[in-house]
């Protein structure tokens, strides 16, 4: 069980992380229409490397992506720890092991139901526990 000063840390932890979130996806959206806005791509094709802002456009969009699936985490932690589960692994309900949730706070399952969830899912090892 957390302390009320560990869920206030927690709680501006995640607003803090929620926010540089939204900076970084505001960024990487504003710089992929950068590359892809008309007189980039023009002067893009004038030199012959469309494909260049085509694939940098898509880095930007994927690492936008990829933030705003964390974004979601941390939102869904926030919730937890305001209604009072955090901690507790959203399948079993078990509680989350305190280094777990210490390495990665938006934590949502227990190490045992994120491995069958995996699994069940297809999803290798790169994916986010």
């Amino acid at each position: 069980m957390l302390s009320e000063q560990e869920k206030a840390k927690l709680a501006e932890q995640f607003a803090k992380r929620r926010a540089a979130l939204e900076e970084d996806i505001r960024r990487k959206l504003s710089a992929s229409r950068d590359k892809t806005g008309s007189t980039s791509i023009d002067q893009i094709i004038e030199g012959g490397d469309s494909a260049s802002a085509d694939m940098m456009a898509g880095i930007d969009l994927a690492e936008a992506q990829r933030d705003l699936e964390e974004l979601r985490d941390v939102d869904a932690a926030r919730a937890r720890l305001a209604d009072g589960h955090y901690g507790n692994c959203i399948d079993c309900g078990e509680p989350i092991a305190k280094a777990r949730l210490v390495a990665y706070p938006t934590a949502k399952r227990c190490t045992e139901c994120q491995t069958a969830y995996e699994k069940q899912h297809g999803l290798g090892r790169s994916a986010r526990l």
